[in-house]
C-alpha cells in the first residue's frame, strides 16, 4: 500500500484546480437550460444551434486564420532572431537586439497594444497603410508578441545542439544555408513544433492586443465571448469552448503521438548504428588476432 505523501497530494490537488473547472464548463455545455446556473436535463440542442450563430462561427474561424498565419510568421522571424543571438556572437548592438526581441516578454500587453495602435494610425496618415485596422493588423500584433516566444525557445535548443556535425559537414564543402535547411533545421524541428504551437495558442487566446488593433468586421473570438460574458454566459458560449478544449486535446495527443514515434525510431537508428559500429570492429580485431595467434 502506497504511503500518503504531501507531494501527491499537491499533484492532485494541482490537476483538480486546473482541470474541474474545465470538466465543469463540458458538462453544462449539455445543460438543456437556457440558464447556464440551473440544470435543465440532457441535451444537444446548443451544439446544434451554433451552426446557426453566424456570428460566433465567424469569429471562431476568424480567430483560427490569425493564429495559423502568426504561428508560421512567428516561427520563421523567431527561428531567425534565435539564430542571430547564439551563432552570431559579436556585432554591434547585440545586446540592444537581445533586449528587443525579448521586450515583449515582460511588457504589459496594454502597453504593447497601445503602442501598435499608435503606430498603425501613424502609417495610416503618412503611408496611407493600413486604411483601416482588421485581421492584417491583428495579425501583424500576434506575431510582434509571439516572436519573443519562439525565439527563447529556438534558443536554448540551439545552445544544446553540437556544432560539430555542422562544422563536418561544411568541412565537407556544403554551404552555410545548405547545412542551415538540411542539418540544422531538422535537429531544431521539436522546438519549432513547440513553438508552433505555443504561437498558435497564444493568437488564439489574445484579448488585449486584439481589443487595441481591431476595426470593424474583425472580431476575435476572445473578444465576441468577452462581449457576451459582460451580459451574461450565454450556453453557446459553453458549447463552443467545450469544442475547442476537444481540438486542442486531440492536436495536443496527435502531436505526442507523433513525437514518441520520431523519437523511438531515433533510438532505433542510434541502436542499430552502435551495433553495426560494434560489428565492424569484431569483424576487423578477429583476423588481427588470429595472426597473431
Amino acid at each position: 500500500m502506497k504511503r500518503f505523501s504531501f507531494s501527491n497530494m499537491m499533484l492532485w490537488v494541482g490537476f483538480l484546480f486546473i482541470y474541474l473547472p474545465m470538466l465543469i464548463l463540458v458538462i453544462y455545455s449539455f445543460n438543456g437550460s437556457r440558464l447556464v446556473t440551473v440544470w435543465g436535463g440532457w441535451s444537444v440542442k446548443w451544439y446544434v444551434g451554433l451552426l446557426d450563430n453566424r456570428q460566433l462561427i465567424g469569429a471562431v474561424l476568424r480567430s483560427l486564420e490569425i493564429a495559423f498565419y502568426t504561428a508560421i510568421s512567428a516561427v520563421i522571424l523567431g527561428t531567425l532572431a534565435a539564430f542571430v543571438l547564439t551563432r552570431v556572437t559579436r556585432f554591434k548592438g547585440r545586446t540592444m537586439f537581445g533586449g528587443l526581441v525579448t521586450a515583449p516578454l515582460v511588457m504589459p500587453e496594454v502597453i504593447t497594444g497601445l503602442s501598435l495602435l499608435l503606430l498603425f494610425v501613424a502609417m495610416a496618415q503618412i503611408l496611407g497603410w493600413p486604411q483601416e485596422r482588421g485581421i492584417v493588423t491583428i495579425w501583424i500584433a500576434h506575431t510582434t508578441f509571439c516572436t519573443a516566444y519562439v525565439a527563447v525557445v529556438v534558443s536554448s535548443r540551439l545552445r544544446e545542439l553540437d556544432m560539430s556535425i555542422e562544422e563536418a559537414a561544411m568541412d565537407l564543402g556544403a554551404k552555410p544555408l545548405k547545412v542551415f535547411f538540411l542539418i540544422t533545421i531538422p535537429m531544431i524541428a521539436p522546438s519549432l513544433a513547440a513553438g508552433a504551437m505555443m504561437s498558435f495558442a497564444l493568437s488564439l487566446d489574445d484579448l488585449v492586443l486584439a481589443s487595441f488593433v481591431s476595426g470593424p468586421g474583425s472580431t476575435t473570438l476572445p473578444m465576441e465571448v468577452f462581449s457576451a460574458v459582460r451580459l451574461g454566459v450565454k450556453p453557446e458560449i459553453n458549447a463552443i469552448a467545450s469544442l475547442i478544449l476537444l481540438a486542442v486535446s486531440a492536436a495536443t495527443f496527435l502531436v505526442w503521438i507523433i513525437s514518441r514515434r520520431a523519437e523511438e525510431k531515433r533510438r532505433k537508428a542510434v541502436q542499430q548504428a552502435i551495433e553495426e559500429g560494434a560489428a565492424a570492429t569484431w569483424q576487423q580485431d578477429k583476423p588481427e588476432a588470429k595472426a597473431a595467434g
